[in-house]
């Protein structure tokens, strides 16, 4: 369940050798017969991959893109008639983990990129219709552009930096007006899943404020639904709507009257429980008032009665924690304390005094030094870790796990946010005070500071600031518990999940993979047991009462087996349409993907509450493969309709199932393949 590094730095080369390595090795192609070119092609890939990795790598391409054609980099290949070729699949070749296909992807945009700016006239290809075709591809391709990464991006490491720097040199050339309603498209269904990461959505609504402000690019008829995102960073009241500055704006809070303070606070809220961003006038204000008139706070904070009765109930503490984390730079935590006062988690009786000594928690330098690393020194680091906790707490299904293959711990903050809040606390306390969290395997002590080394060897810093110091603990010890049960028979994960994530983990584990071949073990009793377990009509109609770890089999688009990935299970009910669907979290940095073989795993509009990702329950059950249960309340497998449990199968046998077939199922059943 978890997949593999991403690539660390490159090392320093030197670059004009590598480019006049490159040139020499076209030679050499250009110089070969027809029928020995293939065998030239090697030394020019791997030659080209080393250039792309480098910052001025696109550019060198470009420049070569016809030598490089007309020497046959395309013979024989998909890519040999550009003018056939379809934006759609460039996601498959820009994603690929075969370091040739991202790179003859990468020659193919440079190429359109050359011909779309005149530097190369090309037979079969207009400059206007490459240029169409690269819209297509930048708009196609937001994530890459904007550094969003997924699983399939891990998965592949350094090559994932080749793809991004293309994307984002095609874009520098191409202009980001030309992609900014697929942008605009892209931030709200972004912003629907309540990030608590919203560094990149911010980037994105930035780059079209620049595009609106700059003369020279030509809009035309797009971004005319930009104003309310641009406004919600830069200008969301009557009072700072041309985005005077935040120091030209606390002098106008001085002058104004009750009515005006009354109408900011207001406006503030509307545009913070709008689009989940918050704009640093707001922290601006709530400071001010938070000194004159904190009876605003309420307003201002957008609260209902829930959250209002809870705020007067703690309001000194509440007024400690704007005090110490509240700035125009973390002001996002506004919406964490606003979402953690409406959950009235305060009420529980540990919450309270976890949140005071977090108020005032002297960090150790480890943690100083990553939040410092990560976000700067202005405010201090303690101010960062504390709009972190704000935000986990009230967004426990916004926690992304970066750029890491630690989808294990991102889960196990999230549960604990939503379900144990004073024990994901603790933990926090643990490892930015101490740097160590010590837990306990089967009645055995494990530290992560005596641990020899977690899943990813470092954990990135494109993370929010929890996560950013406690992630690289519970890597460590996730993999220690891992290494206590390495000489067990079968899947690790039965013992650990349940002594990593808490008591309310089930202990029952199910599994539809024998560990020791890959092949498919018993799919059809899985399937049974878990419609017996989770399925409202098989289980005596039960709601799930606490989360429940998950493993998933990720596909992509093309229903392509990419690894194993670790969600949680919310709930099984009917959606609005009467279909049962699972709801479930996923520690993605995205929820909203394609798993191929009309598998589109959606996050809104079919009853999702901000955070969660859901599917019909055909279609979840075809992607599971480990889930937990209680084995007290196991019940008998569940009568499932033989209709039914055949469409579950065949979804397994045409994706991530097909290559893992036992033998004997063959022989008795051949699946029925797409």
């Amino acid at each position: 369940m978890n997949d593999h590094q991403a690539g660390g730095a490159v090392p320093a080369v030197n670059f004009d050798k590598l480019v006049q390595r490159l040139d020499e090795s076209i030679q050499v192609l250009e110089e070969s017969r027809s029928f020995a070119k293939v065998g030239k092609l090697p030394r020019v890939f791997d030659i080209a991959r080393r250039v792309l990795q480098q910052p001025d790598g696109c550019r060198v391409i470009e420049e070569r893109a016809e030598r490089l054609e007309r020497a046959g980099v395309y013979i024989g290949t998909d890519w040999a008639e550009p003018g056939i070729l379809l934006p759609s699949l460039t996601t498959h070749s820009l994603q690929s983990q075969n370091a040739d296909t991202v790179v003859i992807e990468a020659f193919s945009e440079l190429r359109l990129l050359a011909v779309a700016r005149g530097l190369y006239l090309h037979p079969s290809v207009s400059a206007e219709q490459a240029h169409h075709y690269l819209t297509q591809v930048l708009a196609i391709n937001l994530g890459l552009l904007f550094g969003m990464t997924g699983e399939a991006e891990r998965e592949q490491g350094k090559l994932a930096k080749i793809s991004q720097a293309v994307v984002q040199y095609v874009a520098h050339h191409i202009g980001y007006e030309h992609v900014i309603d697929s942008l605009i498209e892209e931030i709200w269904r972004i912003l629907q899943q309540r990030p608590i990461q919203v560094a990149d959505v911010r980037k994105m609504i930035t780059q079209i404020a620049i595009c609106r402000a700059d003369p020279h690019a030509d809009l035309g008829g797009a971004g005319r639904g930009a104003d309310r995102l641009i406004s919600s960073l830069y200008g969301p009241t009557r009072a700072c709507s041309e985005d005077p500055g935040t120091v030209v704006y606390e002098q106008r809070l001085e002058s104004m009257d009750a009515q005006a303070l009354q109408n900011e606070a207001t406006g503030f809220a509307r545009s913070m429980h709008d689009t989940g961003l918050v704009s640093p006038y707001h922290a601006s204000f709530v400071r001010f008032i938070l000194e004159e008139n904190d009876t605003l706070l309420t307003e201002a904070l957008g609260l209902s009665s829930t959250g209002r009765d809870c705020l007067l109930c703690y309001r000194e503490l509440v007024g400690t924690l704007v005090k110490e984390s509240v700035y125009p730079e973390t002001a996002q935590g506004l919406y964490g304390l606003a979402l953690m006062l409406e959950r009235g988690i305060l009420y529980q009786p540990p919450v309270a005094p976890a949140l005071w000594r977090q108020a005032k928690l002297s960090l150790c330098s480890e943690a100083r030094d990553r939040l410092q690393l990560a976000y700067g020194y202005q405010p201090q680091p303690g101010a960062w870790l504390i709009q972190g906790v704000l935000n986990m707490l009230g967004q426990p299904l916004g926690v992304g796990q970066g750029n890491n293959p630690t989808c294990q711990s991102a889960r196990a903050l999230s549960m604990w946010a939503y379900n144990d809040p004073d024990y994901l606390l603790q933990m926090v306390a643990w490892a930015a005070r101490d740097n160590e969290i010590l837990m306990h395997f089967e009645g055995k002590p494990v530290s992560s500071a005596a641990s020899l080394g977690g899943v990813a060897s470092e954990v990135t810093l494109d993370l929010d600031p929890v996560s950013l110091v406690v992630v690289p603990h519970l890597d460590r010890i996730y993999a220690e518990m891992g290494r206590l049960c390495a000489d067990r028979p079968g899947d690790p994960h039965k013992w650990v999940n349940p002594e990593f994530h808490g008591w309310s983990a089930g202990r029952g584990f199910a599994i539809n993979v024998d560990v020791q071949t890959g092949k498919l073990d018993d799919l059809e009793g899985f399937i049974r047991h878990f419609y017996a377990s989770y399925h409202p009509y098989y289980n005596g109609n039960q709601p799930l009462i606490h989360p429940q770890p998950a493993g998933i089999a990720v596909t992509d688009s093309a229903a392509r087996f990419i690894g194993w990935h670790a969600i949680t299970i919310l709930r099984v009910t009917l959606d609005p349409d009467g279909e049962m669907r699972v709801y479930f979290f996923n520690p993605n940095n995205d929820s909203g993907q394609n798993w191929g073989d009309e598998v589109r795993v959606s996050t809104e509009g079919h009853g999702e509450r901000f955070g969660e990702s859901s599917l019909p329950i055909e279609q979840f059950t075809s992607r599971l493969y480990i889930f937990h249960f209680d084995p007290l309340e196991r019940g008998e497998p569940a009568d499932v309709g033989e209709e039914e449990l055949k469409r579950v199968v065949e979804g397994v046998y045409r994706s991530w199932g097909e290559d893992r077939v036992p033998a004997e199922a063959l022989q008795a059943e051949p699946p029925i393949s797409s």
